[in-house]
């Protein structure tokens, strides 16, 4: 079996780095280009509160992918006890999913809203499995490794497919992300409300490139050897 690669950069930062890219970039799109989110309630504001431009995609990439990626790097950017590993691991998590399911209903209250069919695009259906996925991860992984807690045998017999499971979860965000992007560009090239070549749009395909070097980065950073290497697949099962 071929061995995984070494790498000779700090590709931990690097992570985080692109993550807080990734997550200003779509806040500064939502405030810049579509004209930022509000909680008023009063009625000129009515769409806009469920502004599936603005609360949807803002919370669905800074916790399904920013937060989900730091979360899977827990086991080897945290300092302390493997304990402590596991409950930053496990909460960053729970903020992830949160965030999401916040984001979803937010959209689907924008198509009850605006009279707009639910489940009917490829990104629709990529989004609703990641979320699904993503809750049971999160629930089986609370239930066997925190608490009631399985089986030091049962624990290591799931640990493999819990940590293959985070990584394809994570790879099915950054595909949602990345086809919302294409969607939403699309849609609005359709509507003549940006150009193919505005800054917008460039702008949409530029954040779709680096969530896609963000995410080599996060599998990288995981498979890579390292100090944190025993704890990341070991630690969780103790």
């Amino acid at each position: 079996m071929a061995a995984a690669p070494a790498v000779r950069f700090p590709v931990h930062g690097l992570v985080r780095l692109l993550g807080a890219s990734a997550a200003a970039a779509i806040l500064f799109w939502a405030v810049h280009f579509r004209g930022g989110m509000t909680l008023s309630s009063s009625v000129e504001d009515k769409l806009l509160i469920f502004n599936e431009e603005c609360v949807h995609p803002v919370l669905m990439l800074i916790g399904l992918v920013a937060l989900n990626g730091e979360a899977l790097l827990a086991y080897k950017t945290v300092p302390g006890t493997k304990k402590l590993k596991k409950l930053v691991h496990l909460a960053l998590q729970f903020l992830a999913m949160f965030l999401s399911l916040i984001g979803l209903w937010a959209v689907w209250k924008f198509h009850d809203v605006r009279e707009i069919d639910h489940l009917y695009t490829l990104h629709s259906w990529l989004g609703i499995s990641c979320i699904i996925f993503f809750c049971f991860q999160w629930a089986t992984g609370f239930w066997t490794f925190w608490y009631p807690g399985g089986s030091r045998s049962g624990r290591a017999s799931l640990l493999p497919w819990h940590v293959f499971l985070g990584l394809f979860i994570y790879a099915l965000a950054i595909a949602t992300s990345v086809t919302g992007l294409l969607e939403k560009s699309i849609f609005m090239q359709s509507a003549k409300m940006i150009g193919r070549f505005s800054s917008e749009a460039l702008f949409m395909n530029s954040l779709g490139m680096l969530l896609v070097v963000l995410s080599a980065l996060v599998i990288l950073a995981i498979v890579t050897p390292g100090a944190g290497k025993i704890d990341t697949y070991r630690g969780s099962s103790e």
